[in-house]
This record gives structure tokens, C-alpha cells and sequence, in this order.
């Protein structure tokens, strides 16, 4: 039995994981993405779904899917467009927190809105099997965190 369950397992894990890597590759290759990257959008994105649209750098690496190293030049980058401002923690005087500015919100919704689009297109799923996915990933994630 315990083979069977282990072997569901890993034949559900591949399905999620190939799913993923498909949706990612197609989303990646849209045209809605100028001028900023699709992972740069990324960042604009989770900051828009903080408290107070900011977060520390270490917040913002657990959920962003960059080394440190990489999602720090790329704060860097969006500071230097003026999607970002960078702020010393206020707690941790060798951290730094990231507050999407005015723009980097405009930004945010007018490519996301492209986005939603394109993922509606893509993702052709009833309404039935996008809420079944929905609860299965929710109960998927908080069942690990």
C-alpha cells in the first residue's frame, strides 16, 4: 500500500510540476511584459499585496523565486526606474525595506491586467476545476509553511 501511495505521490508531484513549467514557459513568451521582466513584475506584484505595500528584502525572498543576491540587483534596478524606494529597517539596521512607490503600482496594474488576460486565455479550465485547483494549491502551500 505504502508503494502505491508513494508512487500517486511522486505521478501528481511531476504532473504539478510539468503543468507549472509549461504555464510558465507560454506566460513567459507573452508580449505583455514590456519594459519590465516578467519576474521584475513579480516583485511590483507581492509588493502590491503587502501591508502598506512594502516588505523587507528577506519577506519578499520567500516569496520571490531569485537567489538574494539576484532579487537585490533587481530591487536595485526597479529603485533606479522608480517602481521601488529602498528604506534601512526600521527593526534591523542591516536590513532594508522595499515599498512600491506610486508608479511601481501603475506599473503593476497595467501590466497585470495584460497578464489576466493572458492567463484567462491560456488557463481554459471550468469554473469548477479552477476552484478545485485553487483549494488543492492553498491546501498544498499551508500545509507546508
Amino acid at each position: 500500500m505504502g508503494d502505491s501511495r508513494t508512487q500517486r505521490t511522486s505521478e501528481a508531484w511531476e504532473a504539478l510540476l510539468r503543468a507549472q513549467v509549461t504555464l510558465q514557459r507560454r506566460l513567459a513568451a507573452d508580449d505583455v511584459w514590456d519594459p519590465i521582466s516578467m519576474r521584475e513584475y513579480d516583485v511590483l506584484y507581492t509588493l502590491s499585496k503587502c501591508p502598506s505595500r512594502r516588505a523587507r528584502l528577506h519577506e519578499l525572498n520567500r516569496e520571490i523565486l531569485l537567489t538574494q543576491p539576484s532579487l537585490s540587483r533587481m530591487v536595485e534596478r526597479l529603485a533606479q526606474a522608480g517602481l521601488v524606494d529602498r528604506e534601512p529597517d526600521p527593526h534591523d539596521k542591516r536590513g532594508t525595506v522595499v515599498v512600491l512607490t506610486d508608479a511601481g503600482l501603475e506599473m503593476q496594474r497595467h501590466i497585470g491586467r495584460r497578464h489576466a488576460a493572458s492567463i484567462r486565455r491560456i488557463v481554459a479550465l471550468s469554473d469548477d476545476d479552477l476552484l478545485a485547483l485553487r483549494s488543492l494549491c492553498d491546501k498544498l502551500r499551508t500545509s507546508l509553511d
